[in-house]
């Protein structure tokens, strides 16, 4: 037997350092790391000593043999990814790597990471396993995890356990924490460079995509960040009325419109235990709501959303998973385009109220054109393929398109990206060049794209500029030789 890898997974690569066989791939040195849904163990090679499991920050690792039901899909998922063409042919380990600065020349830093998100603690870890370095994090709410608490289902707790990274970060002796702090407000980037000799900017990307239609700014049309906030308990989240919404529309089709579709149809009776907010669970148990229908200007096939999350909504309770129109044609088997092709049919109208039952529909192929209604939301409007319009009656519109870096003021800012403008992680100024111990992680640096893995080999390699430039004499003061 093996372990397998599930859902869950972050690929963040935790499990690869612990594995003593090196059966899990792709590595961060493979060409495949970062653009497969989740990492794989080979069952041919592991020797069930279950390492990555106890590594792993998500809880998305287990033996085969215990994997629940919905879960059993993956041990097969694992094993194929070792038949493909270019799957690594034997476990061959990487030559070592060594540091590449001179950390015994790198004197006592006092480091401040704003944000206390994924990208925050990895830039954190990798400062203060370098150096002895003091680290403050600065949070502008009293509370701390970023995204990892406010953007992750709670009805995910194994990916939510990520936030035991930031508490166990907290708890380290050189980190102080400045909670309930804005930047921008209450400290300027100036202020901080003047106080601390690098300052990391982990401050993601807090604004939300548009769809750029008329009616866009109806009450009842709200970005799917408000929806998230709502269901996470954001301190800042505003109450989301189910009572009298029998559709809802979302637009987009990424695992963050799945995610709202879930939490929105699911019995709330599932939810308990879990960290959904009360006010949100008190709604959903009032709520109304017998449809969700996701819309996506593209096919299925280019669908924006994992397999897994595709997976994970089929295995709802009273809950019926539907495709409305033709299906994908040649799909390759285990794709995402033949799990639509494997949905069943929707036989009901879009321009009319919902059947009863719960269910919910991906509509592929068709542009949102506005949002309709007189004072209040009543539909959206798409185009398909063929020009014509239909309007998809509804009670409320959720834009899931996804994010927008923001400008934090005296930070620079492109605004045609929605970055932070960075040379592998040292923040550039108008001129193009470095802004002196000035650096930046995450979305902020590389725009909304990756889940949370993907934030340690960017906090990483920003880390590693901001050693360079100690170790160089150009942030803090050498170290005096003996």
């Amino acid at each position: 037997m093996a372990f397998a890898i599930t859902q869950n997974c972050c690929s963040d690569a935790s499990c690869v350092s612990v594995c003593p066989v090196n059966c899990i791939h792709p590595t961060p040195d493979e060409p495949g790391f970062g653009t497969t849904e989740l990492l794989h163990v080979d069952p041919a090679t592991c020797i069930d000593c279950g390492a990555c499991a106890d590594a792993c920050p998500v809880d998305a690792i287990a033996p085969v043999w215990l994997l629940r039901p919905d879960q059993l899909v993956f041990a097969q998922v694992n094993a194929e990814y070792f038949t493909l063409p270019d799957a690594p042919a034997s476990p061959v380990w990487d030559p070592p790597r060594f540091p590449g600065v001179d950390l015994a020349a790198i004197g006592r830093l006092d480091v401040a990471v704003v944000g206390t998100g994924p990208a925050a603690v990895y830039a954190t870890q990798a400062v203060l396993r370098a150096t002895d370095a003091r680290v403050t994090l600065i949070d502008r709410l009293t509370t701390t995890g970023g995204l990892a608490r406010y953007g992750v289902a709670p009805d995910h707790p194994g990916t939510r356990r990520v936030l035991e990274s930031t508490a166990a970060v907290l708890r380290h002796p050189r980190v102080t924490l400045r909670a309930g702090v804005e930047v921008g407000r209450d400290v300027t980037p100036a202020q901080l460079a003047a106080e601390f000799d690098a300052v990391l900017y982990a401050t993601g990307a807090a604004g939300d995509r548009s769809l750029g239609v008329p009616g866009e700014d109806l009450p009842g049309s709200v970005a799917a960040r408000s929806v998230v906030h709502w269901y996470t308990g954001h301190p800042e989240a505003a109450p989301v009325d189910l009572a009298q919404v029998e559709r809802v529309v979302v637009v987009g089709t990424g695992n963050v419109a799945l995610d709202i579709a879930r939490m929105l149809t699911g019995d709330p009776g599932r939810l308990a235990g879990t960290d959904t907010a009360a006010a949100a669970v008190a709604a959903l148990r009032a709520s109304a709501v017998r449809e969700v229908v996701l819309v996506a200007r593209r096919s299925a096939v280019d669908a924006a959303c994992s397999r897994s999350e595709l997976r994970a909504l089929t295995h709802l309770s009273g809950v019926q998973v539907q495709l409305a129109g033709e299906p994908p044609v040649g799909a390759e088997p285990g794709t995402l385009g033949a799990l639509f092709a494997d949905l069943d049919r929707y036989a009901g109208d879009l321009a009319a109220a919902p059947a009863p039952g719960r269910r919910i529909v991906f509509a592929f192929d068709r542009t949102p054109e506005a949002v309709v209604g007189d004072g209040r939301v009543a539909g959206l409007r798409v185009r398909d393929v063929d020009g014509d319009t239909t309007t998809v009656t509804a009670d409320l519109v959720v834009r899931a398109i996804g994010h927008v870096g923001v400008e934090l003021p005296g930070l620079p800012h492109d605004p045609a990206t929605g970055r932070v403008p960075n040379d592998a992680g040292r923040v550039t100024g108008a001129d193009g060049r470095p802004v002196p111990g000035t650096y930046v992680v995450g979305w902020a640096k590389r725009g909304p794209s990756g889940g949370i893995g993907a934030n340690r080999s960017d906090a990483e390699e920003t880390v590693q500029a901001l050693l360079a430039d100690a170790a160089a004499g150009l942030v803090g003061r050498p170290r005096p030789r003996r």
